[in-house]
């Protein structure tokens, strides 16, 4: 009896491991990665005025390094800058270029600028996806009257860009994963 039990058992459970065998030679697709971000440029032009650079470091990403966030300079009142971002990863040597990727991938990422309470400022995109979307990659930011706060930059892998207030700027319905979030202290004066 137990020879028939052990028999069965041991029938039943080759069967089981020949059943679960795929017969799919297709290949898997392929896993995208985020990309690595170790350092965010923003670029500030206005006519007949100095740049303005706003730029965030961390070279150890997820290391005890605090990134180094850094201002060139304050923004002068009741000015349109034109605005450029760009991110590079400087783990690799060269410096890969992160933006060429971002803009390659444009239906998959859009960036977000929050002004501070406090900062008399405006933001609004001058870019956009095939789809009529905003990236983010180019902007316009107008300042107002002298004042000082923050300005954060989100960029959000794979938001909802059909969600409510997206296209206009609004994180809040956006989903998707952070890539790479600072915030900058800026005076306008």
């Amino acid at each position: 009896m137990k020879t028939v039990k052990f028999l069965s058992t041991t029938i039943f459970a080759t069967a089981l491991i020949f059943s679960c065998s795929s017969d799919d030679d297709s290949t898997p697709d392929p896993v995208l990665e985020e990309e690595v971000i170790t350092t965010m440029t923003i670029t500030l032009t206005a006519d007949g005025q100095a740049d303005v650079i706003l730029q965030t470091q961390d070279l150890d990403g997820d290391g005890p390094d605090l990134p180094v966030v850094t201002v060139s300079g304050d923004l002068s009142p009741s000015t349109l800058y034109s605005g450029t971002i760009t991110l590079l990863n400087e783990t690799e040597d060269p410096a890969e270029n992160i933006t060429l990727e971002i803009a390659e991938e444009a239906l998959e990422h859009q960036f977000f600028y929050t002004v501070g309470s406090g900062l008399n400022a405006a933001t609004g995109y001058t870019d956009g996806d095939e789809e009529g979307n905003p990236v983010g990659l180019y902007f316009d930011l107008v300042s107002g009257q002298e004042s000082s706060g923050t300005i954060t930059f989100t960029l959000r892998h794979e938001p909802n860009k059909n969600a409510a207030g997206v296209s206009d700027g609004d994180i809040s319905n956006a989903g998707g994963e952070t890539d790479i979030e600072a915030t900058f202290n800026v005076s306008i004066q």
